[in-house]
């Protein structure tokens, strides 16, 4: 599967983002949290299955998928429309496997921008089909398109897009941004999407290769008897 290149950007955004941290922790002491698991309702390909936070899937699913993205990257939107519904059908619905989601913001302005509404979105454990509507609205990489999007996507996500412009800039969200990029650096992501796999709660292997081929044959020789 074709990817956009990560590069050298990741340790830029760990600064910045630590510098954004530091600056939040100074101020009034916001936190945010998400919520326990909640199961959303609908038609799309996340109705039934539940979700917390960054996770989609049952929380004591013996494997683990972390998805790396960034929500200019067409690529990551491709993947997010071709493989990621048979993936949930096939492993997350029966338990199985959770998918973790890593947003990173290298691509622009609007890459940020989306991260941070998606990432607020996990508060209200809708970050999945957030994601999800807003990569079905992607346009031309840092034209605007994130902010016409935005109130669109998140009318058909059931997404309350007043707490998320509110949580945006929370504690959390910045630790989150953090997190990611320190998460792809360690892992050696040099592009998205890219994925780590591998038994929940032990060390993650680096999978660069997003193919429903190849991700269905490593999961199932995890998953075999």
């Amino acid at each position: 599967m074709s990817r956009r290149g990560f590069g050298v950007a990741v340790g830029a955004a760990v600064l910045v983002a630590a510098a954004l941290i530091l600056a939040s922790l100074l101020s009034a002491g916001e936190t945010s949290t998400a919520p326990p698991a909640t199961r959303p309702a609908g038609s799309s390909p996340f109705a039934g299955i539940p979700q917390s936070g960054l996770a989609l899937g049952a929380a004591d699913a013996p494997v683990t998928l972390v998805e790396y993205a960034d929500l200019q990257c067409p690529y990551c939107a491709l993947w997010a429309a071709d493989v990621l519904p048979a993936i949930v059908r096939e492993y997350v619905s029966p338990g199985r496997v959770q998918v973790v989601f890593r947003g990173l913001a290298f691509l622009g302005p609007d890459s940020e921008t989306a991260l941070r509404a998606v990432l607020a979105a996990a508060g209200q454990n809708r970050l999945w089909p957030f994601v999800h509507e807003v990569y079905a609205r992607q346009g031309p990489e840092n034209s605007g398109w994130v902010n016409r999007a935005l109130p669109t996507a998140a009318v058909r996500a059931r997404v309350d897009l007043a707490q998320v412009s509110r949580e945006s800039r929370s504690t959390w969200v910045e630790r989150q941004l953090v997190a990611a990029g320190r998460a792809a650096e360690r892992a050696g992501v040099r592009g998205t999407p890219a994925f780590e796999l591998g038994w929940t709660g032990k060390r993650l292997e680096l999978v660069e290769d997003g193919s429903l081929d190849t991700l269905r044959a490593r999961l199932d020789a995890l998953l075999a008897p």
